[in-house]
């Protein structure tokens, strides 16, 4: 067992649990954590998001509700400890401030990586090219 920290966020999650077969990467890897004993952590917004981007496929026609329902409870079944405080939130809102990010939300998943000195992935290809050079413990899933 090891003490390594894994961060997620949504939008691998998403892809996780709704994942076809050319994304078995996101499996694999999660498989990898599992079998290294590895910690996995989020922020506790990435149940909403993770709900919000599966009802937006939904109504884009990408899954059946049913799908949705189903990819949503296999996401809850995961083995994800949630870490939230205020601290947190107050790195957040500085740090989408200094990296100029549209929001706060990706700047939890970063901020609560930097607290656990985690590393942080991610299938967010636009997070990801607005950080790399920032932080080299952010990683992209394709």
């Amino acid at each position: 067992m090891t003490d390594n920290v894994v961060c997620v966020d949504a939008n691998l999650l998403v892809r996780l649990v709704s994942s076809k077969p050319s994304e078995s990467r996101f499996e694999e890897l999660w498989n990898q954590w599992q079998e290294s004993g590895d910690r996995i952590v989020a922020p506790p917004l990435i149940y909403y998001e993770v709900s919000n981007a599966l009802h937006r496929s939904t109504v884009a026609g990408q899954l059946l509700p049913e799908q949705a329902e189903q990819a949503l409870e296999d996401a809850f079944s995961l083995d994800i400890t949630l870490y939230g405080d205020l601290a947190m939130h107050r790195r957040a809102l500085n740090l989408a401030s200094s990296l100029r990010l549209p929001a706060t939300y990706d700047a939890h998943y970063l901020a609560l990586s930097e607290q656990l000195s985690a590393q942080f992935w991610t299938a967010d290809r636009r997070l990801f090219r607005a950080v790399q050079a920032t932080f080299d413990w952010v990683h992209l899933v394709e």
